[in-house]
């Protein structure tokens, strides 16, 4: 994790340089399609955000969680609550109380859920996930189960002057890759330092950490936390693109879509899920151009990479890195 291998270097870079020139051909490309697809891939990184984060649990500490869109959910709705109606909420009080309200929120869940392990872990995220989803669902707050608009997006503002202007759809894309680039760096920093080479050392062997003075159970709150903070940003920033929040998103549907996303890209990459979320998203908008029946081929796709691709994109990316074996000498 310390070294990013170089085929994926250079097929995250050439990725990164598609998506940063998007505006610029994507008029000349897709001239009636322009303004859909920019949202679209918005989108797609926002998604992106979220398996990374999700990567974190599953791929690097061994947490496999069904309840992860709770607090990708959660972040969403904390946008609507604080949005005033008709009127933009400041970002600068909106994402800092959002972002503090899922990390307290998923302290206390991850202090009860990591007491598990295995299937057990599986099953009581999934139902704290699913408290979640009825809680908004059968509640008035925020909507209930028909949701509640965001009318205006959040204002990016210092001593009156505003810096971003949200509402253009271009600059909210970059302000996204922005925040998709900085998700991956961060969570590649937290697993460069010795807190996260714990965390991956606990993902391997559990009880060899613990026999070494670790305590694990300390080291995979801290990362349940910050996995859910980060999916809790991504809610948020879906939450603003779409100008809208209900129920779905804290579903147990979306925290399975996000897992198939991890599983496609290839967990404890990082990388991997990322682009993970862009070949799901893609094929699913393949095929829904198709046929109306866009399921049974997009299960048939998901189901073709898993027993072609075991360890994902990630994993054939992984492969190109290893250097063939050298030829034995003749008479050896």
């Amino acid at each position: 994790m310390t070294r990013l291998p170089r085929p994926a270097a250079i097929v995250l870079l050439a990725l990164l340089a598609l998506l940063a020139a998007y505006p610029l051909y994507g008029s000349l490309l897709f001239p009636e399609k322009y303004a859909f697809l920019l949202q679209k891939v918005t989108g797609i990184m926002i998604l992106a955000i979220m398996a990374m984060s999700l990567d974190l649990l599953v791929g690097i500490a061994g947490m496999v969680s069904l309840g992860h869109a709770a607090f990708f959910g959660l972040g969403g709705y904390m946008l609507a609550i604080l949005s005033p109606q008709y009127e933009a909420a400041d970002i600068w009080v909106a994402l800092p109380l959002a972002l503090a309200t899922v990390a307290a929120v998923s302290a206390v869940i991850g202090a009860l859920s990591i007491r598990t392990n295995g299937i057990s872990f599986i099953m009581i995220t999934l139902a704290f996930g699913q408290m979640g989803y009825f809680f908004f669902n059968d509640s008035r707050l925020a909507g209930g189960s028909d949701g509640a608009f965001i009318y205006v997006m959040p204002t990016v503002e210092i001593a009156g002057v505003s810096l971003l202007n949200l509402e253009s759809k271009l600059t909210f894309y970059y302000v996204v890759l922005g925040a998709f680039v900085g998700a991956f760096l961060l969570l590649r920093m937290v697993l460069a330092s010795p807190f996260g080479r714990v965390v991956q050392a606990i993902g391997v062997n559990e009880n060899r950490v613990r026999g070494l003075g670790f305590d694990p159970d300390r080291y995979k709150l801290v990362a349940f936390v910050i996995g859910a903070t980060i999916a809790g940003l991504a809610g948020f920033l879906g939450a603003a693109q779409y100008g809208f929040v209900n129920p779905a998103m804290l579903s147990w549907h979306q925290s399975g879509q996000a897992l198939v996303m991890v599983i496609l890209g290839g967990t404890g990459t990082l990388f991997g899920p990322a682009l993970g979320a862009f070949v799901l998203e893609l094929a699913r908008m393949g095929f829904e151009s198709v046929t109306e029946h866009w399921l049974l081929p997009m299960g048939l796709f998901v189901i073709a990479v898993v027993v072609l691709l075991p360890k994902g994109v990630a994993g054939l990316l992984l492969q190109l890195e290893r250097k063939p074996p050298p030829e034995a000498e003749d008479g050896a």
